[in-house]
């Protein structure tokens, strides 16, 4: 049987000689730069149309290292930094950018090219209302459909274009585009993210940062519904607050499960149905969790919540 990927991983991870794994990893480290730097530059039809590196994965690997613009193949990273640009102007791409890098001065030149040298600027000094003042200006005079939040430590800037998620890495100068699949990386960006949705969508809804722990959400089903809910599972889809108490809260509740540390349902001093949430990233949480988690509050706060208050 020949070697195999997972015989390597293996190696690497039970070997107890330091010189044996960095001897093999400074094999694999040589592979990568002959195949960026040689091999997948030298075509260069190749190089746009079918990289050898799936989504141009080794981009990021250097991005999220540290590495510089000096220090990656220059026309391959064009080339991805092209392809995200196609996207967001919703032109034809060979595949959609998801979960994909972009150093800081290129993130703000294909979203905000107009004004890119100046908020690569403010951004990389630290001056933030410099920045916002930027960002307010284009969505009230130019009519701009983004939202942005800056997080409360002022390590992160979080961007929502239509349905699509980016968040700026402000000290490490790069940024998440289209985040989708990759895990929230800490509680400060999945507060953040909760802010931001909870301000948008259901302004009214309580959230804490619980430190080092979760994010607490809580809602509510008010008792004057409660109240008016059949006391037997309803017989067709005339009450749809039935339909969707009796057939459906338990399915959201157990989906919500799967994101949640924990889930709490109690009575309140009002009688009312109290729903609290506690969301860590201990356990992995994607961003595409994260909507769907969105989601559900966003029908329990519209059905439920916003005409009873």
């Amino acid at each position: 049987m020949p070697l195999t990927p997972e015989h390597i991983d293996k190696f690497i991870t039970s070997e107890s000689d330091s010189k044996t794994k960095d001897e093999l990893l400074e094999l694999l480290n040589n592979r990568i730069k002959k195949l960026c730097f040689e091999e997948c530059e030298r075509d260069r039809i190749l190089c746009t149309l079918s990289p050898m590196c799936s989504k141009r994965f080794l981009l990021k690997l250097r991005i999220l290292n540290g590495l510089s613009l000096e220090d990656q193949p220059k026309f391959c990273y064009s080339v991805h930094k092209n392809i995200i640009q196609r996207d967001f102007r919703n032109k034809t791409v060979i595949y959609k950018p998801f979960d994909t890098y972009l150093y800081l001065i290129d993130f703000v030149d294909v979203f905000f090219h107009g004004d890119y040298r100046k908020l690569n600027k403010f951004l990389s000094k630290g001056d933030f209302k410099a920045a916002t003042d930027i960002f307010k200006d284009r969505i009230n005079n130019r009519d701009e459909d983004f939202q942005y939040f800056l997080t409360n430590k002022i390590n992160y800037l979080i961007f929502k274009f239509e349905e699509k998620i980016h968040i700026i890495f402000l000290n490490e100068k790069y940024a998440l585009c289209n985040a989708n699949r990759e895990m929230i990386a800490n509680l400060e960006i999945l507060k953040g993210l909760t802010d931001l949705f909870t301000s948008l969508y259901f302004p009214e809804i309580e959230r804490n940062l619980i430190p080092d722990d979760c994010v607490e959400i809580k809602t509510y089903i008010p008792k004057d519904i409660l109240n008016r809910t059949s006391q037997e599972p309803p017989e067709n889809d005339d009450n749809k607050k039935d339909q969707y108490l009796w057939n459906t809260f338990a399915n959201d509740l157990d989906a919500l499960s799967q994101f949640c540390k924990e889930i709490n349902l109690y009575i309140d001093k009002k009688e009312n149905l109290k729903i609290r949430l506690h969301i860590d990233v201990k356990n992995g949480i994607r961003y595409r969790d994260l909507r769907l988690v969105f989601n559900i509050l966003f029908r329990l706060y519209n059905d439920f919540y916003i005409i009873w208050i």
